[in-house]
């Protein structure tokens, strides 16, 4: 008799058994419906057993073993048991947190068919392009695509407008276009023929003699210099040699720009996206495709980590320094240093990709463990970097957020007729509502943090929790009414632009302002058409955006990461601003970039007036050597949080307690509140754990772990975060 081993979506690092009539070793990581107490529960076999602990009375039957749906290849499930094992998360969990939502209901998921494309047919061709109007501009863009291409993709065609599905059903019952199955196509070939310069070329060959092998490749490239390109050209290998490609970006915002390049150059191969805007429907169509290997080119952000892709050739990180690659709640995993456990399992080259990479892959990089290959240059044979300016602050005093050379900068683009870019990375209208008289200043009431003053219907609003209340009429301290807004947002900087140059054609892009994936669409569609004369944006806009006519960037506020205590807030500040700078003068059009600063003088803003990536790095990593912080040493956090103060300190304690007795070389610091000590009114504490072997800190997270589960603490949460990015 064999037994199923099988794991539930439970917080529990536990396998259960189970029987069925018919088991095989095909049966491994295949989707089961099972009893579990009173209900059923939908579970995944991970194993498969001989003998089990369980009474004969115990041990019950498996109701269903879905033979639809997609079984987890091996590489997933060894993945998904590293990523428990490491992360120090549920196994049921672990692994259900990687999959669709659709796979977890108890009704079977409906097979999808393989993802569709269209054509115009010859009735199209002579109806539909002399029957729409010019005015329908929509459909107009539709048209054109399908009449420029042999077939397109309905993602592609989605792409472009949200209205793409049900102008297609029309024009299939006119019978102006045909659908047809998007399948595994063995036409690769593209009418591209881009000449790459030799930085482009040597990439592109060191990466495809690695194909077959692991190899991980850092590419560090500046801003404007091809990476994209360089992808683009070794995919083309890899499905030459019939495997699969999977691509990571950091944000959804990047996906679509991505999603257009990569179809454009590969019309005819199936390629999907996978990321949290997608439908239920959407996404486990998605992932059945790249499951069945039918589906060659898989774009995703971090979750699209754990994909099954049975003919895998190649990862892609894009951005790899991005936090957003850092999930920071649940399950606390980093899908880039999974993407690399993956690539080197599966034995097959991984490619990392930045302008600034994250200082634990440069220094594998330095030390020989990663292949650095370097772009200097940039691709568009006009364009060079930027020149970067520092405006000091303390000399050139600033007006409601704006210096004196800053306006004189924008009205020159405006003469010109360029596009201006001002960052500021704060939201709303300005950070803190003071009163003059008292000092009082608008806190929430539910976290350690000011509220942020909205102009819209002049709300307070916590950009942490979400709490929302109307601005106050009068100081609730003293009564005095004369209420100001203290600094500024980017509704504030919109405002002053208004003011200063009211002819321009100003766009803001923020949270608030870029609601879903249509607006932000169309922004990008504004701006590149030259619809927009300035733009006030946060970082949305200063990761892998191209826009031609963009010639100024002017930073605001920068000096907020040199006062953090985190410290990687140099680093991160670093990455921004270089990011930032990076979107002027990508064309033919030379670029500025001007930065406000009350400290010129600072190694950070130095290197940047260079565009100093490796002088700046080497300072940032001899400080971390001096005061051994990874990347010298390998850390942990366990962060602990309860409604009530008084709990969480005397968890914390017996959480220091418990691990000063388990004898272990890893060094334990004392329990301290966090930066941010309270949020959705839970007061947080946390612990920092640090070691020189990764080995000694992962044994003794489990035995650590291990004894506080025995606590049966309820009033407290407490999670362990490996590998962290902010402590």
């Amino acid at each position: 008799m064999t037994f199923a081993q099988v794991v539930l979506d439970l917080p529990l690092a536990t396998v259960f058994d189970y029987f069925a009539p018919t088991l095989e070793l095909a049966h491994i990581g295949r989707r089961v419906i099972v009893p579990f107490g009173n209900a059923k529960r939908v579970g995944v076999i991970v194993g498969l057993a001989r003998t089990t602990d369980l009474k004969p009375q115990q041990i019950k039957t498996i109701v269903t073993i879905d033979p639809d749906c997609p079984a987890l290849g091996a590489g997933v499930l060894a993945l998904l048991k590293f990523t428990a094992d490491y992360y120090h998360h549920p196994i049921g969990q672990t692994l259900f947190s990687a999959l669709p939502p659709a796979y977890k209901l108890i009704k079977a998921p409906t097979p999808r068919s393989a993802p569709q494309q269209f054509r115009l047919t010859a009735l199209g061709a002579e109806q539909a392009l002399k029957m729409i109007p010019k005015r329908a501009v929509v459909q107009q863009k539709l048209l054109a695509a399908l009449d420029q291409s042999h077939a397109v993709a309905l993602d592609q065609l989605r792409a472009m407008s949200s209205t793409a599905p049900r102008c297609l059903r029309e024009w299939l019952e006119r019978g102006w276009v045909e659908a047809s199955a998007l399948e595994p196509s063995s036409t690769i070939a593209t009418s591209f023929n881009l000449t790459l310069n030799g930085e482009q070329r040597h990439a592109v060959e060191k990466i495809a003699a690695a194909l077959g092998e692991f190899q991980c490749f850092l590419l560090h490239g500046i801003t404007g210099s091809g990476k994209t390109e360089v992808y683009l050209q070794v995919v083309e290998q890899v499905l030459a040699r019939g495997d699969q490609a999977l691509v990571l970006v950091p944000e959804i915002s990047l996906t679509p720009q991505l999603e257009a390049r990569f179809r454009a150059r590969f019309p005819h191969v199936a390629q999907v996206s996978l990321h949290s805007a997608l439908g239920e429907g959407a996404r486990y169509a998605a992932w059945q495709a790249a499951a069945e290997g039918k589906a060659r080119i898989v774009l995703g952000t971090r979750l699209a980590v754990f994909t099954p892709m049975p003919k895998l050739g190649l990862v892609v990180v894009d951005e790899e320094h991005d936090a957003s690659f850092k999930q920071q709640e649940g399950l606390r995993y980093s899908a880039r240093d999974l993407a690399v456990y993956r690539a080197n399992a599966a034995k097959i080259p991984i490619v990392l990709g930045s302008a600034t990479p994250s200082l634990e892959s440069w220094a594998h990089a330095q030390r020989g463990h990663y292949n650095m290959l370097t772009l200097n240059r940039r691709a568009h044979q006009q364009a060079a970097l930027a020149n970067v300016r520092l405006i000091d602050t303390r000399v050139n005093k600033a007006q409601d957020g704006l210096t004196e050379p800053l306006r004189k900068a924008i009205a020159t683009r405006l003469e010109q007729g360029e596009q201006s870019l001002i960052f500021i990375n704060r939201r709303g209208y300005a950070p803190v509502i003071h009163c003059r008289s008292c000092g009082w200043m608008a806190g929430c009431p539910r976290c350690s943090t000011r509220l942020v003053f909205h102009l819209k219907k002049r709300p307070l609003r916590c950009h942490l929790c979400g709490h929302i209340e109307a601005a106050p009429e009068h100081c609730p301290q003293c009564g005095n009414v004369d209420l100001r807004p203290v600094g500024e947002g980017t509704q504030r900087i919109e405002t002053v632009l208004t003011q200063h140059f009211p002819n321009a054609r100003i766009l803001r892009l923020d949270r608030d302002s870029v609601t879903n994936k249509d607006a932000w669409q169309q922004h990008l569609a504004t701006i590149a058409d030259g619809g927009a004369d300035i733009l006030v944006g946060t970082q949305m806009l200063a990761k892998g955006h191209d826009f031609p006519k963009l010639t100024l960037v002017g930073m605001i506020n920068v000096d907020g990461g040199l006062y953090s205590t985190d410290y990687r807030a140099g680093e991160r500040t670093f990455a921004m601003v270089m990011q930032v700078a990076g979107r002027a003068g990508r064309a033919e059009h030379p670029g500025d970039v001007l930065i406000q600063t009350e400290f010129p003088e600072h190694p950070l803003f130095r290197a940047a007036v260079k565009q100093d990536f490796p002088g700046y790095a080497q300072i940032l990593l001899d400080e971390r050597r001096t005061a051994v912080f990874p990347p010298f040493v390998y850390q942990a956090l366990m962060r602990i949080e309860a409604v009530q103060a008084d709990a969480v300190a005397d968890f914390s304690k017996r959480a220091k307690h418990i691990a000063d007795k388990l004898n272990s070389s890893v060094t334990v610091y004392q329990p301290v509140e966090a930066n941010i000590q309270r949020i959705a009114g839970k007061t947080r504490y946390q612990i920092v754990v640090q070691s020189e072997s990764r080995t000694q800190l992962q044994k003794f997270l489990s035995d650590w772990s291990t004894k506080l589960s025995m606590l049966a603490e309820r009033k407290v949460r407490w999670s362990i975060d490996v590998d962290p990015i902010e402590v």
